[in-house]
């Protein structure tokens, strides 16, 4: 709830990344360094969007909720309440899950 006191600026978008996988399918558990870096994340706040030369807003393309890829490298790290988050451009997200 630590993410409700921070409201992302213009496009961009604040991220929850999801765990890293600590155990295979077939029941092996996998040493840290052996987990890969986890690319996909759950939106938890969007900024209203950026403005166009027009001046008008192009809302954000993701919302709260969504599951997205992200890229491997980039990002800024965002500590609230002893938790992390990652704050991406709405260009820099590679796509979004669809259920």
């Amino acid at each position: 709830m630590a993410f409700r006191k921070f409201l992302p600026m213009f496009d961009r978008v604040l991220v929850e990344r999801l765990a890293a996988e600590t155990v295979t399918k077939g029941g092996i558990m996998l040493p840290e360094k052996s987990q890969g870096k986890v690319l996909q994340a759950t939106v938890v706040a969007t900024g209203p969007g950026s403005t166009n030369k027009d001046g008008k807003v192009v809302p954000v393309s993701v919302k709260v909720g969504e599951k997205v890829l992200l890229p491997e490298y980039g990002g800024t790290k965002v500590s609230l309440d002893d938790k992390e988050y990652f704050l991406f451009r709405d260009g820099d997200i590679l796509g979004k899950y669809v259920d």
